[in-house]
């Protein structure tokens, strides 16, 4: 398996939008939607732990040109941070959950095609692919310690330090 780390990213990408699919796909079954919603939220906060952490700092240091498309992609991480928060907290049953869930796939589904067609290409063109192996065995190291709730200490202290900077 390679460990670039664009196609690791990618790679967990495909597996969230599987997951959305799911969730939309699940009608009226409030059981299989709060399952459904559990995974999401697992995968997303491992997902944007990893991208905070490691992918971020170091696009913004390889490639000072997507510093602003960086910083753009953390807040679009807060924002799911936040309804990944809100969701956790809430039942299947309450009468935003549907919704709340559906804002959190829009916004998410939005980042994901930025990062994809607009910002992948130009890290992948810009860094060696040497460069992009090393980072990804990074990735997937981190990804094994990373928070696996958005309630988690680790996951709420990555999006309070998001308010505060």
């Amino acid at each position: 398996m390679s460990t670039d780390a664009i196609d690791l990213l990618i790679e967990d990408h495909r597996k969230i939008r599987g997951l959305f699919k799911e969730f939309q796909d699940a009608g009226s079954d409030a059981n299989r939607k709060g399952q459904l919603v559990s995974q999401i939220l697992e995968a997303l906060t491992m997902h944007t732990y990893i991208e905070n952490e490691c992918m971020y700092p170091e696009t913004r240091r390889l490639l000072p040109d997507l510093d602003e498309a960086v910083l753009e992609s953390y807040e679009e991480h807060h924002v799911a941070d936040v309804l990944g928060f809100e969701l956790a907290m809430m039942s299947p049953s309450d009468e935003h959950f549907e919704a709340k869930t559906m804002v959190l796939i829009e916004a998410v589904t939005h980042h994901i095609q930025e990062e994809e067609q607009e910002w992948f290409p130009k890290v992948r063109a810009g860094v060696a692919p040497e460069q992009l192996q090393d980072l990804g065995a990074r990735l997937a190291e981190l990804k094994k310690k990373a928070p696996r709730k958005p309630t988690a200490p680790r996951a709420l202290k990555k999006a309070m330090d998001a308010v505060r900077a």
